[in-house]
């Protein structure tokens, strides 16, 4: 029986990659997204290849239209075995400029979101276990200027996986995240000005914007989902290309006993007198 794997924002770039792909690998594969016409297009390319596909159009900020996603595709199909949550958006701006529905916009359909799909998926994976895949990013990592929305975004996706690891270890499902980099319809218009920029200076392209494909990142998400090991979870992956990195969870990196101590310590690390 083919295992079925759910992916939100499935309609265009890393998210319709990932669905072919999985399809191509033998999944039962629900492509989800906002506009039906280009949900039409990834199913018919998936069934057109032998694979076995189906759509549901909804938007994942949306907590009504994720029940009713989830139960549809439980009832079709008895179980979702797979839940990659790509589903996103941009409304970049410095934070001073920032409005809140730019703030919420984005907070609603990458943080939010994730969780309405793991919340309503869980019912169906707990019995036989399954994997939850979701997108970071270098900016949830790292932080990034004119993002903050999207940075606060992506760094609550690694709160969540640490956390959903742990507390999901004893029924049998995975949780992990990908900090994926690749040339899509969000990264083009950026990488584009970029080297427009970088062109005019006779200046190369920064080594972090030469990035791979899309089908890059698919074909890890098809391998890590192989991989047959329950302790494989709460692992940060970063995709570029046929580069793969681990990152490693945030710790302590020294305590003293009072605060004046600890001021001149850390005076001490940063080379100031």
């Amino acid at each position: 029986m083919k295992k079925v794997a759910l992916i939100t924002g499935a309609s265009r770039g890393i998210g319709r990659s990932i669905a072919v792909h999985l399809g191509q690998s033998g999944y039962q594969v629900v492509v989800n997204g906002t506009k039906q016409a280009l949900i039409n297009e990834v199913v018919d390319e998936i069934l057109q290849a032998g694979g076995t596909a189906f759509g549901y159009c909804a938007n994942v900020a949306d907590p009504a239209a994720v029940t009713a996603m989830v139960d549809t595709v439980a009832a079709k199909n008895g179980c979702i075995d797979v839940l990659i949550h790509n589903a996103g958006n941009l409304h970049d701006q410095t934070c001073s400029r920032m409005t809140d529905e730019d703030w919420h916009s984005v907070l609603d359909v990458h943080l939010n979101g994730a969780f309405y799909c793991i919340n309503r998926v869980l019912p169906y994976m707990q019995k036989n276990g399954g994997d939850i895949l979701l997108m970071t990013s270098t900016a949830g990592l790292t932080g990034s200027i004119g993002q903050v929305n999207y940075s606060a975004a992506k760094a609550g996706i690694l709160g969540i996986v640490w956390t959903l690891a742990a507390e999901l270890k004893r029924e049998h499902i995975r949780v992990n995240a990908i900090s994926p980099a690749a040339l899509t319809d969000m990264t083009r218009p950026v990488i584009e000005h970029l080297k427009g920029k970088h062109g005019s200076r006779n200046e190369p392209l920064p080594e972090f914007w030469r990035i791979g494909e899309a089908d890059d990142i698919a074909r890890f998400v098809v391998e890590l989902l192989a991989q047959r090991d329950d302790n494989l979870s709460g692992e940060i992956f970063g995709v570029n290309g046929s580069k793969v990195t681990k990152w490693q969870k945030p710790e302590p990196v020294f305590s003293e006993n009072s605060i004046e101590a600890f001021f001149k310590v850390l005076h001490h690390q940063k080379g100031s007198k």
